[in-house]
């Protein structure tokens, strides 16, 4: 089952109309720590593209999670890794914290930042940040048309606030639609940490 089928079945669960390309997938997984990781975390890994070059950079023993809204395609990558390296949970991002007690290192993320309600982005950033050792770091990507829109750069402006540092990468022509990295690093206090929540 492909991701343009699960996006026809299930616009609101799966982002993409194509799996990320190895290009973008290379992109996701360097100069952010991995080699160094404990435990990592992947929201949204969809067909498992970024969860096989997560594999290929974590050393052994690192624990993995990936979690994923569409059953679908969560079962499908139950299935894949079953009795493997990674722990596939069915459920929401927003949920990180209580999904995986204690420190993550690494959170990748493949979700649709752009197309979320803003409540909900904002929610599950603030998830991320509560999760993550003080040097933690997070990407993600986004696609270079919508970097300009509204939505785009009010996501930017999200990692501004909760990170100390951000930086993008350059534009991955080999991959549909051409996409950018989003990477981020030394979370700062959420407010899901500052009340308590995480």
């Amino acid at each position: 089952m492909s991701i343009l089928t699960e996006f026809l079945r299930h616009p609101l669960l799966t982002g993409a109309v194509a799996a990320s390309s190895p290009a973008l997938a290379r992109q996701m997984t360097e100069g952010i720590g991995l080699e160094r990781a404990r435990t990592v975390v992947e929201l949204g890994p969809g067909t498992g593209v970024f969860t096989d070059a997560i594999l290929g950079r974590v050393a052994p023993g690192t624990r993995i999670v990936a979690i994923e809204l569409n059953g679908h395609l969560a079962g499908r990558l139950a299935d894949r890794y079953r009795g493997g390296p990674v722990e596939v949970v069915h459920g929401s991002a927003a949920d990180v914290a209580r999904l995986v007690p204690g420190p993550v290192d690494v959170v990748v993320s493949g979700l649709p930042w752009t197309v979320m309600a803003e409540p909900v982005r904002r929610r599950i950033l603030d998830a991320v940040t509560a999760v993550l050792t003080p040097a933690g770091a997070f990407t993600t990507f986004a696609y270079a048309h919508a970097a300009w829109t509204p939505p785009g750069r009010k996501f930017a402006n999200d990692l501004r606030q909760r990170f100390g540092r951000t930086g993008t990468s350059r534009v991955v022509w080999r991959n549909l639609p051409p996409a950018f990295v989003h990477r981020a690093a030394a979370p700062r206090v959420s407010a899901i940490a500052a009340q308590g929540l995480a």
